[in-house]
């Protein structure tokens, strides 16, 4: 097993070489393999090993155990413990959850505050067909059933190609110890009962199963290639990327026979759930949005728009004093005297400073608000009506600000300038006001 691993190493992972490398040991079998194995190539390492404080004396005597051997084999060993439960209820998650987040939390504080390069973890094929059962049983598509990533960022698990005999029977061969998980024994988790009752029966229908799912997983990864390749090309058809938005052209959406796909391709990764939700606000009302966490999916006529969505308070208001120059939040604006006018775009204005008072205010609009657009003789207009006219998205709306002097608006920011506040010819100063 040691040159399998070492070739699959040189092969699969030959960027490893000269780098910082922990290893995730629990002093379970897999991880004192994967740490015996590694300990015998030539890289720098350091082990992690977390006390979750879920089996009693057990959970300090496996810290105890992993401590000891890096003492004996001069292996720098971090450790650390936590509250699992309180932090699972806490914030509403299983154990399970829970001590994942927790584990991979520390271990990316980790990486940072000891300069380290990745993260070895010793998942191998056993639990690669665990986790494919597990998935499959939720219901799940093609990226749930495409199994653990040999590498996901930082974290990389060389041991995947191997199969829990192959641990075991090297662990014996080199006279290995290791702690027992008393709660593997227990059927009381879905991935223990899966691997207890089910994948057993497998085996015995097929002896060689493990090996005949690799090879079906390896077929599924391909498939997952494709469907990614397509999905880019589609994607540059469709979508358009505009600053933190994304608007997806329906007309082209629509013609593609299987567009439902292809949105869940685009759209999982943002955090989105309600699938049939979003199929069908293809077709759906013009204004009806979806939320994801921190997404928002809006349908604007023949537009989807995909935008970052923050439950922040919107009635906050920013001071433009007198003696700023510049503004950087929430907004980037420029304000500075000048001698002539010139009008090239709409990111500009410039006003009769004698007819500005100070502080101005910085503010998003509101339902009611009014103001006289310039050009229109003193016309009032409410904003809502001007948002309409120019045809703007709920989300260009609510990214509008608006510029006031003593509660009148001077500037539909990046809009339309007030007719109040223009330059006359009795105009003594001249201030530019600019969107950088």
């Amino acid at each position: 097993m040691f040159s399998k691993f070492q070739n699959h190493l040189v092969s699969g992972f030959p960027f490893l070489v000269e780098k910082k490398l922990f290893l995730a040991v629990s002093g379970g079998l897999d991880s004192m393999v994967l740490l015996h194995l590694v300990q015998q190539l030539p890289y720098e390492i350091a082990v992690l090993h977390c006390n979750f404080q879920l089996r009693g004396l057990e959970s300090f005597d496996d810290r105890d155990f992993v401590q000891q051997y890096c003492d004996e084999n001069n292996i720098k060993v971090f450790i650390t413990q936590f509250d699992t439960e309180a932090f699972a209820k806490d914030y509403k998650l299983s154990t399970q959850v829970a001590a994942r987040e927790l584990r991979y939390s520390w271990f990316y504080e980790l990486l940072e505050t000891e300069k380290f390069d990745y993260i070895l973890t010793a998942h191998h094929a056993d639990d690669n067909l665990e986790t494919f059962i597990i998935n499959l049983t939720r219901g799940t598509g093609l990226d749930g059933l495409t199994g653990i990533p040999e590498q996901n960022d930082k974290i990389i698990r060389p041991l995947l190609p191997f199969s829990r005999d192959e641990i075991l029977q090297y662990a014996e061969e080199n006279n290995i110890e290791w702690r027992e998980d008393s709660s593997n024994a227990s059927n009381k988790y879905l991935r223990n009962k899966i691997r207890h009752d089910l994948i057993p029966v497998l085996k015995e229908i097929n002896p060689n199963f493990l090996n005949a799912f690799q090879k079906t997983q390896s077929f599924l990864q391909e498939s997952q290639e494709m469907v990614e390749d397509a999905s880019i090309m589609i994607y540059q058809q469709v979508a358009k990327e505009e600053g933190e938005d994304i608007h997806f052209d329906l007309n082209q959406l629509k013609k593609l026979p299987n567009y439902k796909s292809y949105l869940y391709q685009w759209l999982n990764e943002f955090g989105f759930l309600a699938w049939n939700d979003i199929y069908d606000l293809v077709e759906g009302q013009s204004g009806k949005q979806i939320f994801a966490e921190e997404f928002r999916l809006l349908k604007n006529r023949e537009t989807l728009i995909l935008s970052p969505f923050s439950g922040a308070n919107e009635s906050e208001e920013y001071q433009i004093t007198e003696k700023d120059s510049e503004v950087n939040f929430p907004l980037k604006l420029k304000l500075c005297q000048v001698d002539d006018i010139t009008i090239d775009s709409n990111k500009a204005i410039f006003v009769d400073a004698e007819k500005i008072r100070f502080p101005l205010v910085l503010r998003k609009w509101n339902e009611g608000d009014a103001f006289h657009p310039f050009g229109m003789q003193g016309k009032s207009k409410k904003v809502s009506k001007l948002f309409k006219d120019e045809k703007l998205s709920l989300i260009e709306k609510e990214k509008t600000w608006i510029l006031c002097s003593d509660n009148q608006i001077v500037w539909v920011i990046g809009i339309r300038q007030d007719e109040r506040f223009k330059i006359e010819k009795t105009t003594n100063r001249i201030l530019k006001i600019e969107l950088q």
